[in-house]
């Protein structure tokens, strides 16, 4: 079923849930090859798609789903925010709050869907997570390093190695996500999934 080059066959498709998603990239790439996929969000979706829950995502994990991605709010849990987060900062309690939350959401996940991955940045995380992509991995000659905690799933493989190219870029093009000025939306930008890295999420685990 995991094969690189292999092709959905008829009773592989299944209902997927992508949680704490707005965007809409993932589900789309999902149901782009078949799946019955929805997102969940507090937020409304970007895309304004009638496969969008709004809502508490910890109750529509308990739906019933074949394959749960997460995408948890990283603010607190990223090593980028220690200035604020760290130990003896103002905000380190927010910090161990989101640990928590993040950890239980993610055994939640597990107890209500046979294959999951949660996906966040370099972070606090007391889990070790299952490997770690750059979208220059997958066509997007950038650098956003960022984890995986897989259960039942394999690693994602490299489908557009584009590292070269990368190296040639100047800082300001090959470290775009974290060079992004101040603006209303930067954390909305900065926290997307590259389309690359949700194509290979559906053509690998789905």
């Amino acid at each position: 079923m995991f094969g690189r080059h292999r092709e959905p066959q008829k009773g592989d498709f299944m209902r997927v849930l992508i949680a704490c998603e707005y965007s809409g990239k993932v589900r789309e790439a999902f149901r782009m090859r078949g799946h019955e996929a929805y997102s969940c969000d507090l937020l409304e979706s970007d895309d304004d798609s009638p496969h969008h829950y709004r809502g508490d995502c910890w109750e529509v994990i308990g739906l019933g789903w074949g394959l749960i991605v997460m995408h948890p709010p990283c603010t607190a849990l990223c090593v980028s925010g220690n200035a604020h987060y760290g130990a003896g900062m103002k905000r380190h309690g927010e910090r161990l709050q989101a640990i928590d939350w993040t950890l239980a959401l993610y055994a939640h996940a597990k107890e209500n869907a046979p294959q999951v991955a949660m996906e966040n940045p370099v972070g606090v995380l007391p889990i070790k997570a299952s490997q770690y992509v750059q979208p220059y991995q997958f066509g997007h000659p950038e650098s956003k390093k960022t984890g995986l905690w897989l259960h039942n799933l394999p690693p994602l493989i490299a489908t557009d190695d584009v590292a070269a190219l990368w190296r040639t870029l100047p800082k300001k093009e090959a470290q775009r996500i974290h060079m992004l000025p101040p603006s209303a939306d930067r954390w909305k930008i900065r926290s997307e999934t590259y389309q690359g890295i949700a194509d290979a999420m559906a053509h690998q685990w789905g």
